[in-house]
C-alpha cells in the first residue's frame, strides 16, 4: 500500500467563472478536485512499482500534473503547481525492503569469510612451502657441513641461556641437559675434523 500526498494549487480560469458558477456552483473546487486527483494519482501509480516511485519521484510528479492540467481544463479550472509532498509505504513494504537490506547484509559479510578463507588458505600454502624450503636449506647445509648442527646447539644454548638468566626463579639443572655442554661439542668437532 502506498499512501501519497499530494498539493495542487489551482485557480478557476477567469473567463468561464459564470459558467463554472451555473455548472459547478460555489464549492467548485470540492466538488470536482478530490475525484480527479484520486483517479489521476491511481492511474499514474498503477503504472511505476515500489522502487520507481522513490526514485522516479519527478517523473512521477510531471506525469500526475500533465493528466491532472487536462483533466481540470475540462471543468475550466487551471493548476499553477502540482507536487508530492509525501510518500509512504505499508508496513510490509518496509519490512521486505528491511528485510532485503539485511539480507543483502549477510551475503557481503558471507563473501567477506569466503574471501578470507582464500586468503588464509593462500597465506597457509605460501607458509608451508617457506618451511618445506627451510627444511631443504638446513638440509643441505647439515649435509653439506656438519658444524652447522654444533652452531644450532650453541644458539640454543644461548637462548636457554638468557632465559634462565631473566627468571626471577631460581633453577637448579644439569647442564648436560640444557644443550650448555659446550665444551664436550667443540672437542668433538676437533675430533670429527682429525
Amino acid at each position: 500500500m502506498v499512501k501519497i500526498g499530494l498539493r495542487v494549487l489551482t485557480r478557476p480560469v477567469p473567463d468561464q467563472l459564470p459558467t463554472i458558477y451555473r455548472t459547478l456552483g460555489e464549492n467548485y473546487n470540492e466538488r470536482v478536485l478530490p475525484s480527479i486527483i484520486h483517479e489521476t494519482l491511481k492511474a499514474v501509480v498503477a503504472q511505476y512499482n515500489a522502487s520507481q516511485l522513490i526514485t522516479q519521484r519527478e517523473a512521477v510528479s510531471r506525469e500526475i500534473r500533465k493528466i491532472l492540467t487536462e483533466r481540470a481544463a475540462n471543468f475550466n479550472m487551471a493548476l499553477d503547481d502540482v507536487s508530492i509532498t509525501s510518500l509512504t509505504f505499508g508496513k510490509e513494504f518496509t519490512a521486505a525492503i528491511e528485510a532485503k537490506q539485511v539480507a543483502a547484509q549477510e551475503a557481503e559479510r558471507a563473501k567477506f569469510v569466503v574471501e578470507k578463507a582464500e586468503q588464509d588458505k593462500k597465506s597457509a600454502i605460501i607458509r608451508a612451502q617457506g618451511e618445506a624450503k627451510s627444511a631443504q636449506l638446513i638440509g643441505q647445509a647439515i649435509a653439506n657441513n656438519p658444524a652447522f648442527i654444533t652452531l644450532r646447539r650453541i644458539e640454543a644454548s644461548r637462548e636457554i641461556a638468557h632465559t634462565i638468566a631473566n627468571s626471577g626463579n631460581k633453577v637448579f639443572l644439569n647442564s648436560d641437559d640444557l644443550l650448555l655442554n659446550l665444551h664436550q661439542l667443540v672437542s668433538d668437532t676437533t675430533l670429527a675434523k682429525k
